[in-house]
């Protein structure tokens, strides 16, 4: 048995120097807290992993967070996982949504009227490895999730054009599987994995999907690598479509590149990067405003913009 113990402080401090005084964003906080953890080896197939943490956050006061996890391996080539547990975060301004918007006309959070959002989550995943030959080699991983969280801090705007934090009366609830599976042959390495996530919005006993969230998506590398030498990789991405948030549907989309690293010497090493090879824009095959250029009305992105980019470097490995 194994025991771990430990404490955290975690202090946030910004100050608002620019902008709007009427809408200062200015905030600080502080988190204090303790955790155990505790890894129990319950018998030869059996592992049992527990854990319990305690956070006093200065806004919105106390939290309990326990957490498990159950190992269950009956021999060398599958493994079968349990675990769950409970999580919070404490609202901020920082967001990708405020982010999205240059931080521009966004009121301020009301803390004493809000409350942290909290989250339960478990999952149960499944390992197996098979030696197919001498020289061939499977690994593969099934996951299934489900995590709920309640009281969901959303941004929208107001009457006045201005942006505001709003705690509706419900929960986002995802729900789905992710599966992977590594084949291994000498130099080469192929991973190809799937992702189903199922995600909605429970609001005032309404149910709808959430924005912005690939239901399906699809990764691929196919790798060569000379180890100490160098490797090359080529990866493939889908991503199916998407709920906007104005009530429409995005198109489906591939993303593919190449990546690749030589090593130079001990320390030094060159990359080269060709993203994006298809070129894949959203302006290409959908729009990103409505009206004309002159008022234009934005839509959500939810594919790439930037289109085809090529980047390389170096590194130094001391």
């Amino acid at each position: 048995m194994e025991w771990i113990v430990g404490g955290n402080l975690w202090t946030e401090k910004f100050d608002q120097r620019q902008g709007d005084p009427d809408n200062d964003l200015s905030f600080s906080n502080t988190t204090t807290g303790v955790f155990v953890q505790n890894t129990w080896n319950m018998a030869t197939q059996w592992t049992l992993e527990t854990g319990l943490r305690g956070d006093y956050q200065s806004q919105y006061g106390a939290y309990l967070l326990p957490r498990f996890s159950l190992l269950y391996e009956p021999n060398e080539r599958i493994t079968f996982r349990t675990g769950g547990g409970l999580g919070y975060k404490t609202p901020t301004q920082f967001t990708e949504d405020t982010e999205r918007l240059h931080f521009r006309n966004i009121l301020p959070i009301d803390f004493s009227a809000t409350r942290a959002e909290r989250s339960t989550g478990i999952n149960l995943d499944v390992n197996y490895k098979w030696l197919v030959t001498e020289e061939l080699s499977l690994s593969t991983n099934a996951l299934l999730f489900y995590t709920q969280i309640d009281d969901p801090m959303l941004l929208q705007a107001n009457s006045n054009g201005m942006y505001v934090f709003t705690q509706p009366n419900g929960y986002i609830n995802t729900q789905g599987l992710e599966a992977n599976m590594k084949w291994t042959y000498h130099d080469f390495k192929l991973f190809m994995g799937y992702t189903f996530a199922d995600v909605k919005e429970h609001y005032d006993s309404q149910e709808s999907e959430y924005p912005l969230v690939a239901k399906h998506r699809l990764n691929n590398v196919l790798m060569y690598e000379k180890h100490g030498n160098f490797w090359i990789g080529l990866e493939a991405y889908y991503f199916s479509p998407q709920k906007l948030s104005d009530g429409s549907t995005g198109k489906s989309y591939w993303i593919m590149g190449i990546m690749s690293e030589k090593k130079i010497g001990k320390y030094f090493s060159l990359f080269l990067n060709f993203e994006n090879m298809l070129d894949t824009r959203q302006t290409r095959f959908d729009t990103i405003y409505t009206g004309n250029i002159s008022d234009p009305q934005f839509r959500d992105i939810y594919a790439p913009v930037d289109g085809f980019v090529v980047n390389g470097g170096f590194k130094l490995s001391l």
